[in-house]
């Protein structure tokens, strides 16, 4: 891309009262930013409000330093090959979005791009999971990747950040592995904590936003780029969720956009399986394994699908502690009752699962079993 035409695109980008509907009008009628910016108000007038044609005569104040400051990121020698501003008109685009109502007039990208966007699914969920609900959002996409699907959500803290760990385990060599799309400016990591992972993501996967560079983390912003994690999906696994969570968001989008949702069902007294539920009764596929994603999506032979079931956590170790334990959050006091062992023997054993990654420490003094993977 030019200097000029990249200046267009923001130009048209930061235009107030434009909108990416307004901008796809205009597009759709003169062409390129740089024919639109080179009509008379009148003809402009024939496309969006008086006030947005008016606006458009006028260069926003923001767009020189946003223009340096974008052309110093996307063209600096160390990084050649590895950022990119994919546009409306550029034959790289993703057709996920372009197929969405509202598809981005920009992306900026960090990463290699592929020669063909690959089948993606989206895998989104709580902030604030369960230890469960960790090892099942890591191990779900590391079997996910294992079987060549490049695996979408969102760098958040919580099930994000383990559903894009899984999937750098479970990929192939050269393979996509994973793309995470964020609600800030690619130059404005967040959270600061998946700094090393979005790194990693990059030489790997793709990191993906529709915001400009120099964007903080603004609490609308989130929300909006959950209809692009939803895109690039051919469905929606919600791993762990509360009733008021982004991640029905995701899958509210994926709906509408014709997607599959699927949903990973907990303990009825945990808040966090309260979204999966409420998703559950709505339709979505109750699922226990990756091999039930593929199977509905169609996307695995029978002998793909036996390898990923192989993959799966085996939770069956018998144990009387364990049992008693079961696989929700549980007191000392209760562990007591159901076993007969002194609180300080309780102690000792839990201790010694919890070493072995087989158990949970959880605020508040209770412990939670958790499958193997």
């Amino acid at each position: 891309m030019e200097r000029a035409e990249l200046a267009a695109w923001l130009r048209l980008s930061l235009a107030p009262d434009i909108g990416n509907i307004g901008a796809r009008r205009l597009l759709a009628a003169f062409g390129l930013p740089q024919a639109v910016f080179g009509q008379s108000v009148p003809a402009l007038e024939q496309v969006v409000p008086r006030q947005a044609a008016r606006a458009l005569g006028e260069e926003p104040a923001a767009l020189a330093s946003l223009l340096e400051t974008t052309w110093q990121w996307l063209s600096h020698e160390s990084v050649a090959g590895t950022r990119h501003i994919l546009t409306l008109a550029d034959s790289r685009y993703p057709q996920a979005l372009l197929d969405t109502e509202d598809p981005p007039l920009m992306l900026y990208v960090a990463g290699r791009l592929p020669q063909a966007w690959p089948t993606g699914i989206a895998v989104v969920g709580s902030r604030n999971p369960t230890p469960q609900g960790l090892d099942n959002a890591r191990a779900f996409s590391r079997s996910l990747a294992q079987a060549g699907l490049t695996v979408v959500s969102g760098l958040a803290l919580g099930i994000d950040g383990a559903a894009h760990e899984g999937a750098l385990e479970g990929a192939a060599p050269g393979q996509l592995a994973t793309i995470a799309v964020v609600g800030t400016g690619l130059d404005r990591p967040y959270p600061k904590q998946h700094l090393d992972l979005s790194r990693r993501i990059a030489q790997r996967g793709l990191i993906v936003s529709e915001y400009p560079l120099g964007t903080p983390p603004l609490a609308q912003n989130f929300p909006k780029r959950n209809r692009i994690i939803a895109a690039f999906g051919q469905g929606t696994l919600v791993v762990e969720a509360a009733l008021q969570s982004g991640s029905l968001i995701t899958a509210r989008q994926a709906l509408e956009q014709g997607k599959e949702i699927f949903a990973i069902p907990g303990s009825i007294h945990s808040p966090q399986s309260r979204g999966c539920h409420a998703l559950l009764k709505q339709g979505a596929k109750l699922v226990e394994s990756a091999q039930d994603i593929l199977e509905e999506l169609r996307l695995a032979p029978p002998a793909a699908a036996d390898a990923v079931e192989s993959q799966q956590p085996a939770t069956d170790r018998s144990d009387p502690l364990l049992e008693a334990l079961g696989f929700e959050p549980v007191g000392i006091d209760a562990l007591v009752a159901r076993t007969g062992m002194s609180a300080q023997d309780l102690q000792a054993r839990l201790l010694e699962y919890e070493l072995d990654g087989e158990v949970a420490r959880l605020p508040g003094g209770l412990f939670q079993r958790v499958a193997a993977g």
